[in-house]
């Protein structure tokens, strides 16, 4: 596994700039760039939509909406998609080893994507359900078109889940915003995670899971099939430690949030480290596994960074990252 990399989303337009940046700056585990900031469809909600099977969706004031049929809004997010992909085709030509992709999770997408009445998906045992399949069905045609571009890629499949503990405590408004949904049977959520993690194994993919929220079952991501886990140490508290520390005793790999998203320099790596130390410490592994088992991130997503502070954040994940192998101890 790989010392560092990016979470996902920056704040650049230019595709070209983007793909250049990450294989150049990630140069052990580039993934593909999200650039939001270029509207409507290049979010992560409507990159992840352009993906589903018979599940068209449209843009409203609201927000995403689940359309008759597919129109232009859905046109839109799959342009963008693919002018990613082709950039980093290209930037990426010959490149062999582990490569990451990203795309919204079943809970995130249900939590964020209305239905036709203009309530969210997330109220319907039923749309969820149908929403799972069809997000499964959609990543394994993307896993396999993302293979084709970058035959020489080890694919991880990074779902991200950052409504996902609001969707499990019960905390998502209604569209009215009076009321608010309740929380699915664990049992339900642990299956509807279950069949896209099933779904990018089969693919021949690494099924990945992020949330850099502070309360993120880590248990249940876990045992929904997730392989490797990305998380915001600086947010995890205390009480998470017997989860991560189960986790890692079952070969599970850490992507570790460290970076913050902006920064003026990177002239303390140290104490950047501090929160992932801190942690093995808690949890009573050897420091020099550290290396092996964590790779650093940013703590989210970039995309709300400026261009310089992106840039930055990415520097010191590679610092970070050299301070755990060279010195895990401290």
């Amino acid at each position: 596994m790989a010392s560092w990399t990016g979470v996902g989303s920056y704040p650049w337009e230019d595709p070209d700039e983007a793909a250049r940046t990450v294989f150049g700056e990630l140069a052990q585990l580039p993934h593909l760039p999200e650039l939001p900031a270029r509207g409507a469809g290049a979010d992560i909600i409507g990159r992840t939509a352009s993906l589903l099977v018979d599940i068209p969706v449209e843009v409203q004031p609201s927000g995403w909406r689940v359309a008759r049929g597919p129109g232009r809004d859905l046109a839109r997010a799959g342009s963008f998609l693919s002018y990613d992909l082709e950039a980093v085709e290209r930037h990426g030509a010959g490149y062999t080893g582990p490569f990451k992709v990203q795309a919204a999770g079943p809970w995130t997408l249900a939590a964020s994507v209305e239905l036709r009445s203009g309530e969210r998906m997330l109220g319907d045992r039923g749309a969820v359900a149908d929403l799972a399949g069809s997000l499964a069905e959609g990543l394994r045609a993307h896993i396999a078109d993302v293979a084709a571009r970058l035959p020489g890629a080890e694919l991880i499949v990074q779902i991200d889940e950052p409504s996902l503990p609001a969707v499990l405590a019960g905390r998502v408004p209604t569209a009215s915003g009076y009321r608010r949904i309740a929380a699915p049977d664990p049992a339900v959520a642990r299956e509807r995670l279950g069949e896209v993690f099933a779904a990018v194994a089969e693919a021949g993919a690494v099924p990945a899971a992020h949330c850099c929220a502070g309360d993120v079952p880590i248990g249940l991501l876990r045992r929904s099939g997730a392989r490797v886990l990305g998380l915001d140490a600086t947010r995890l508290a205390p009480g998470s430690d017997e989860a991560v520390g189960e986790a890692v005793e079952a070969g599970t790999g850490l992507f570790l949030g460290v970076a913050a998203r902006e920064r003026a320099g990177v002239s303390d790596p140290v104490g950047t480290v501090d929160p992932v130390r801190e942690l093995w410490n808690r949890i009573g592994f050897a420091p020099e596994s550290l290396a092996g088992t964590v790779v650093v991130t940013p703590v989210c997503g970039l995309a709300g960074a400026s261009p310089e502070g992106a840039r930055a954040a990415l520097e010191a994940c590679r610092e970070a990252a050299r301070v755990l192998r060279d010195d895990p101890r401290g």
